[in-house]
């Protein structure tokens, strides 16, 4: 038999609030943030964080762990620590972020990873995110020439292989290079010319490139610029840019497998088993 002395078992969900204010909002995510106990808010904007204390009295801002010098990867580790101490004391919980609560996040994904393991329900709702945003303002069907994302400095450090048949999506270029995790500043030129480098490599340096960042406040429009890309060392990046490379070659057809997608067509109409 319950009492009202019982523990509740606290819940997590994290949601996502879309990329411009108040419009990308879904009904569901309103609904998980008002009826939490508590709200996690990690939002850069201050005037998305107020609208957002408007939603919920307890609102408790994630920006204040970050530190100039302090590696990111420990400031995400103390969100997921302060989210879970809140479930573990029996609380329905809602962590809200930019865009898509799963991209380019790694403290949602952790902080449900850990919930679920000690037995609690965890949920992320999904949210209109950054690249949604970039399909729509910049006219781009990924299912056209197909699409490959990067986050730069992975590509810069690791070797992967670029398709230049299809767009090119890189994310954080401003900070491509920054092994610490600590800088809240864009890395300089050098940084961005090793990163030109590898990219001459598949693309030729005149080839356009896109600078992109989606609108955050409905009186705001989206900013989209274009370089070549021999530029990039030396145009302003901010982490919110995204940078886009559309095709530089012509898809070359697989002319193996088309011969034999005929045979198989050919014994289909003969009525033979393909």
């Amino acid at each position: 038999m319950s009492t009202s002395t019982e523990t509740r078992r606290g819940s997590l969900a994290c949601v996502g609030l879309g990329m411009t204010l108040g419009s990308h909002l879904t009904p569901l995510a309103r609904s998980h943030i008002t009826q939490s106990d508590v709200v996690f808010a990690g939002l850069s904007d201050g005037i998305v964080e107020a609208w957002l204390q408007r939603m919920h009295a307890d609102v408790r801002s994630l920006q204040p762990y970050y530190r100039e010098g302090k590696s990111r990867a420990t400031t995400y580790r103390e969100w997921v620590a302060v989210m879970m101490a809140e479930v573990r004391a029996g609380k329905r919980v809602c962590g809200v972020f930019y865009g898509h609560p799963g991209i380019f996040a790694w403290s949602p994904h952790k902080v449900i990873e850990v919930a679920r393991a000690e037995g609690f329900h965890a949920h992320m709702e999904p949210g209109i995110s950054a690249e949604d945003c970039l399909y729509a303002d910049l006219g781009i069907d990924p299912g056209r020439f197909g699409c490959q994302h990067f986050e730069a400095s992975q590509l810069l450090l690791f070797e992967r292989r670029i398709d230049p048949t299809g767009y090119l999506v890189l994310w954080q270029v401003g900070h491509v290079g920054d092994q610490s995790l600590a800088r809240f500043r864009a890395t300089g030129p050098a940084y961005r010319q090793l990163f030109v480098d590898l990219l001459a490599q598949d693309y030729p340096l005149d080839h356009e490139l896109i600078v992109y960042r989606a609108a955050t406040l409905p009186i705001q429009q989206p900013r989209i610029r274009r370089f070549a890309l021999r530029e990039l060392p030396h145009i302003e990046l901010t982490a919110e840019e995204t940078v886009v490379l559309p095709p530089a070659r012509a898809m070359k057809p697989n002319q193996a497998v088309r011969a034999r997608l005929a045979e198989l067509e050919a014994m289909e109409a003969a009525g033979e088993p393909a």
